[in-house]
Protein backbone atom coordinates (compact mmCIF):
# COMPACT_ATOMS: atom_id res chain seq x y z
CA UNK A 1 0.00 0.00 0.00
CA UNK A 2 1.09 3.39 -0.42
CA UNK A 3 1.95 5.79 2.63
CA UNK A 4 0.19 8.94 3.03
CA UNK A 5 -2.74 8.49 0.84
CA UNK A 6 -5.46 7.25 3.05
CA UNK A 7 -8.01 9.38 5.26
CA UNK A 8 -7.54 9.19 8.61
CA UNK A 9 -8.96 6.34 10.32
CA UNK A 10 -10.90 7.23 14.04
CA UNK A 11 -13.10 7.19 16.91
CA UNK A 12 -16.83 8.54 16.68
CA UNK A 13 -19.91 8.50 18.58
CA UNK A 14 -23.30 8.05 16.47
CA UNK A 15 -26.07 9.23 18.00
CA UNK A 16 -29.65 7.93 17.03
CA UNK A 17 -33.07 10.03 16.81
CA UNK A 18 -33.92 8.56 20.23
CA UNK A 19 -31.06 9.86 21.93
CA UNK A 20 -29.68 6.40 22.19
CA UNK A 21 -25.29 6.20 20.79
CA UNK A 22 -22.66 4.21 19.87
CA UNK A 23 -19.28 4.21 19.36
CA UNK A 24 -17.62 3.21 15.89
CA UNK A 25 -14.49 3.80 13.49
CA UNK A 26 -14.84 6.22 10.82
CA UNK A 27 -12.83 8.84 8.47
CA UNK A 28 -15.61 11.26 9.11
CA UNK A 29 -14.80 14.47 10.93
CA UNK A 30 -12.06 13.99 13.94
CA UNK A 31 -11.45 11.47 16.56
CA UNK A 32 -13.67 12.14 19.40
CA UNK A 33 -16.82 14.01 16.90
CA UNK A 34 -20.11 13.30 17.52
CA UNK A 35 -22.43 12.63 14.45
CA UNK A 36 -26.21 13.10 15.11
CA UNK A 37 -28.67 11.58 12.64
CA UNK A 38 -31.88 13.06 11.33
CA UNK A 39 -33.14 9.64 10.28
CA UNK A 40 -32.11 6.10 11.24
CA UNK A 41 -34.05 2.21 11.07
CA UNK A 42 -35.89 3.76 14.94
CA UNK A 43 -37.76 6.62 12.63
CA UNK A 44 -37.70 5.91 8.95
CA UNK A 45 -41.15 4.62 7.57
CA UNK A 46 -38.50 2.37 5.35
CA UNK A 47 -37.74 0.24 8.79
CA UNK A 48 -40.95 1.05 10.87
CA UNK A 49 -43.37 -0.10 7.93
CA UNK A 50 -45.03 3.60 8.24
CA UNK A 51 -46.93 5.43 5.45
CA UNK A 52 -45.20 4.81 1.94
CA UNK A 53 -45.57 6.15 -1.55
CA UNK A 54 -44.57 4.23 -4.67
CA UNK A 55 -43.71 6.31 -7.46
CA UNK A 56 -44.32 4.83 -10.85
CA UNK A 57 -42.29 6.97 -13.75
CA UNK A 58 -41.67 4.20 -16.28
CA UNK A 59 -43.22 3.88 -19.68
CA UNK A 60 -45.73 1.32 -18.60
CA UNK A 61 -46.66 3.66 -15.62
CA UNK A 62 -47.26 6.50 -18.27
CA UNK A 63 -49.29 4.32 -20.81
CA UNK A 64 -51.33 3.25 -18.21
CA UNK A 65 -52.02 7.05 -16.80
CA UNK A 66 -52.39 7.96 -20.68
CA UNK A 67 -55.21 5.07 -21.66
CA UNK A 68 -56.84 4.54 -18.16
CA UNK A 69 -60.15 6.53 -19.50
CA UNK A 70 -60.26 4.05 -22.49
CA UNK A 71 -60.77 0.84 -20.07
CA UNK A 72 -64.21 -1.50 -21.27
Amino acid sequence: MKRDIHPDYHDITIEMTDGKSYKTRSTWGKAGDVLKLEIDPTSHPAWTGGPQKIVERGQLARFRNRYAGLGT
